[in-house]
Order: C-alpha cells, then structure tokens, then sequence
C-alpha cells in the first residue's frame, strides 16, 4: 500500500530541477525521466520523495535526482558559473528565481561570481529574489554585495519588484545606507591636466 500524497505547497512554489540521472519507477506513483529532463517539483515535504511533473506527467520523484550534486559536479569540472542563456541569464539568477537557496549559496562561494549581470530584460539575480519574495535570498545577495540601483528595461529597481514587506524592508535599508554605486567610477581616475 503507497502512503497517502503528500501535503502541496503553497500555490506557485515550483521549484525546477535537471533530472541528473534516468528514473525507471518500481510503482505505478513514480515518474519515469531521463538524465537531462526538467522537473517541476510542487511538492517538497517528504524528504525522500518529492511531488512533480515532467513532460506534462505527474507523480513521485526521488529528492537524490537534482540540482545541488549536479552544480558541484560542474564547478569541479571548472563549467564557467557565469555563463548566459537565451534569455541572458545566468545560474545564479535562475536559482534566485526558483528560489533555490542551496544552490545559491553554492554559487555564491564562487569567486568570480557576477552578482550584477542583468538579463535581456534588465533583471538581475536581486530583481528576481525581490519579485519571487524570498527574503532569505535577497539578504544573501546584499550581504555579498549585490547592486540595489540597478534599473531594468522597465526601469524598475528590485525595490520596486519586492512582492513582500521582508524583501522590501532589506532593500530599503540597503538604500538608505546609501549602498549605491554609479555605472562607472572612471572619472575617478582621470586627471584633467593629463589628458589630451
């Protein structure tokens, strides 16, 4: 007898993983994917079996097949951390995104790490923990270093995109610490007489 389903999470708490090997179920309440394959986990509460969906099938998928062993394996395999996709965006912003603290953490250690890189719509790793909500991110980044006077396309800082009084208090702090940098700090090292 399979236990009973385990609790949702709360309503647009989807967190997306890379399946890092293929699942062959033992019981028709498991999903079957390959090495590769996004999932979309919706439930998280059964620390040994997740709640998901792939290729618009649902059912149960062992927690050991993501994301976090899969980055460690990149980063000691030297894969560049801030590579860009289609969209202009790199991991650590997708893992802001998901809300993906673990992996943001991981991401975080790395050295060269851009904390700032913008996407094709101006969104920064900020901008999306602050529009996702999730406060715990949005310190890290500051706490790191993250920029709070980046604009995106629609000129909007990540104070702006907060979705919750948490981020939004972080973010204005940061702020009124007058935490701001202009887009170039050139003009501080020129010299009037010597340039031509």
């Amino acid at each position: 007898m399979s236990k009973p389903p385990p609790k949702p999470m709360k309503p647009g708490q989807v967190k997306v993983f890379r399946a890092l090997y293929t699942f062959e179920p033992r019981t028709p309440d498991e999903l079957y994917f390959d090495e590769g394959d996004i999932l979309y986990i919706s439930d998280m509460s059964d620390t040994n079996w997740w709640k998901g969906t792939c290729k618009g099938k649902t059912g149960l998928i062992p927690s050991n097949y993501g994301n976090l062993s899969w980055l460690r394996e990149c980063l000691e395999n030297r894969v560049g951390v801030n590579g860009l996709d289609k969209a202009g965006s790199t991991a650590l912003y997708w893992a802001c995104h998901g809300g993906h603290k673990d992996v943001v953490e991981v991401l975080l250690t790395q050295p060269n790490i851009e904390l700032n890189q913008q996407n094709k719509l101006g969104d920064t790793p900020l901008h999306a923990a602050a529009w996702k909500g999730y406060a715990d991110i949005v310190e890290m980044l500051l706490l790191k270093g993250a920029r709070t006077d980046l604009r995106n396309n629609e000129k909007k800082l990540a104070l702006d995109m907060a979705t919750n009084a948490q981020c939004a208090s972080l973010l204005k702090k940061r702020l009124a610490q007058g935490v701001v940098r202009t887009s170039s700090n050139a003009e501080d090292y020129l010299d009037d007489e010597d340039s031509d």
